[in-house]
């Protein structure tokens, strides 16, 4: 039934705090889940290219960069001995030509052999092939003259197309050289440029990592606070309220037994004078409307007294071990007959048995009241459905509860009378004192318990007496 929903609070009820703290814990375990995989994702990448950033630069050799400029300064050297031959015609200049040539050959060799990276091996045999094309053109300059003036040679025209062609060779070397010296700028470029990628990369998760903790931390927090600290606040108020309730109603109940003796007492004497004033007077006047009256007053005022004793002072229940549906049945057969004269149809219905420990003869008074509230709501033609079943969630560990319902299709309860429903002393009932809930609840909160209520107008309200179940045999039940 869609409505009003409220309860009292005798007890700490079945409440969605424990399911709710438990999806709180498993949606904070998936998250601490998910950014754990994420950071160790992360972490395990970074870690993989941070790694090879290390070989990167741990196969980098400081003589690898200076590669192209050694050989570039090797090839020029070469080229001014070889031009200081050619001006002067000295063979210690071609002497030292050969030497040079040889070294920087075996160097040479040697840089091939230990190249590392594709880029310098790739140099290194396009350059030897080149220098073996330049050595090869610079023989025919290196012949001794024989006899020859080295001016004669020098100017002969197969001394100069010599020449041209080793130049040409040269240009080429040269040209090889500053290519190299170009792409391995670009690629050191390169590498600086990833290394710098994965340093941010690297940073950046430092930083997830950080506001992921601080996120789980602050999740944390807000999960304990809300499903230990805010509860234990929430128990604490609930207990303070409680024991001031108690407070306030054990002097009640010590100005309740005042009150009650020094009105009983003249109420007393009045309903015996009344009596024997009825008794000594002809019998036309003795049923007199003003005595009828006087006399209906005085039983009001006993039964205000006699309720307001029960709502403060209430007796404590003698517990015993009974099937909730025997009492329903009960209770069915009492009101039945009282209901059939306003057209008003009672039904039980087919349930489970379900027992629970409970003083008899206070839950029926609970629910004679809660019909009679049904009935008075409902006025004529309705009906009154009484309900058992059983819910699971209850506040002590491991229980189960028994719920007996009271359905009507009556009127409903207007919404300013839901704000004082279960305020002693009010009523909207002509004659009524005010007391009937109060006292009903107070019963159920003797008995572990609470009541509830469902209402909504022109549809009907739902009374529900919520108990502790007790766990009992198939074979037990059969006594109901």
């Amino acid at each position: 039934m869609a409505g009003t929903n409220n309860a009292t609070h005798g007890l700490a009820a079945a409440t969605g705090k424990a399911p709710t703290l438990r999806l709180g814990l498993a949606a904070f375990c998936l998250t601490a889940l998910a950014g754990s995989i994420l950071v160790l994702w992360a972490s395990r990448t970074t870690w993989a290219r941070m790694k090879s950033l290390q070989n990167e630069f741990a196969g980098l050799k400081a003589d690898n960069f200076y590669l192209g400029v050694r050989m570039r300064s090797d090839i020029h050297q070469l080229n001014e001995t070889l031009l200081r031959y050619r001006l002067r015609g000295d063979t210690n200049d071609a002497e030292a030509f050969r030497g040079q040539a040889q070294e920087f050959k075996q160097w040479l060799g040697q840089n091939a052999t230990n190249a590392a990276t594709p880029l310098e091996r790739e140099f290194c045999h396009q350059v030897r092939m080149a220098y073996d094309d330049y050595l090869a053109e610079s023989v025919p300059m290196l012949q001794d003259s024989l006899g020859v003036g080295w001016l004669n040679w020098r100017k002969g025209p197969k001394f100069m197309s010599s020449y041209e062609k080793v130049q040409d060779q040269s240009k080429h070397l040269l040209d090889l050289c500053d290519s190299f010296i170009d792409n391995q700028r670009s690629s050191f470029g390169d590498f600086l440029k990833m290394s710098q990628a994965t340093l941010a990369q690297f940073q950046q998760l430092l930083r997830i990592s950080l506001s992921l903790v601080m996120v789980l931390a602050a999740a944390l927090v807000a999960l304990v606070y809300r499903g230990m600290i805010a509860p234990l606040q929430h128990q604490l108020t609930e207990t303070q309220a409680a024991m001031a309730r108690q407070e306030k109603l054990a002097s009640l109940g010590v100005l309740a037994t005042g009150v009650a003796h020094e009105i009983r007492n003249p109420l007393t004497a009045i309903k015996f004078r009344l009596f024997s004033l009825k008794n000594t007077l002809p019998p036309a006047l003795a049923e007199n409307e003003d005595a009828a009256v006087i006399a209906s007053e005085i039983t009001r005022l006993e039964r205000i007294v006699r309720d307001f004793l029960q709502f403060a002072r209430p007796s404590d229940p003698e517990l015993v071990e009974v099937p909730a549906r025997r009492m329903l049945r009960e209770v069915a057969d009492l009101m039945r007959p009282q209901l059939e004269k306003d057209a008003i149809s009672l039904k039980p219905e087919d349930s489970e048995s379900a027992w629970v420990r409970a003083d008899t003869q206070q839950i029926k008074q609970v629910l004679i009241n809660l019909i009679s509230n049904a009935a008075d709501s409902i006025e004529r033609n309705g009906v009154i459905v009484l309900r058992l079943r059983t819910e699971s969630g209850f506040a002590r560990k491991g229980a189960s509860s028994v719920v007996v319902e009271v359905i009507d299709n009556g009127t409903g309860i207007p919404s300013e009378v839901r704000k004082r429903l279960f305020d002693p002393f009010f009523t909207t009932k002509e004659g009524g004192t005010g007391l009937g809930l109060p006292i009903a609840a107070r019963i159920v909160e003797k008995h572990g318990g609470e009541l509830r209520y469902q209402t909504e107008l022109r549809r009907g309200t739902t009374f529900s007496i919520v108990l502790p179940r007790v766990p009992k045999d198939e074979t037990e039940n059969t006594a109901d």
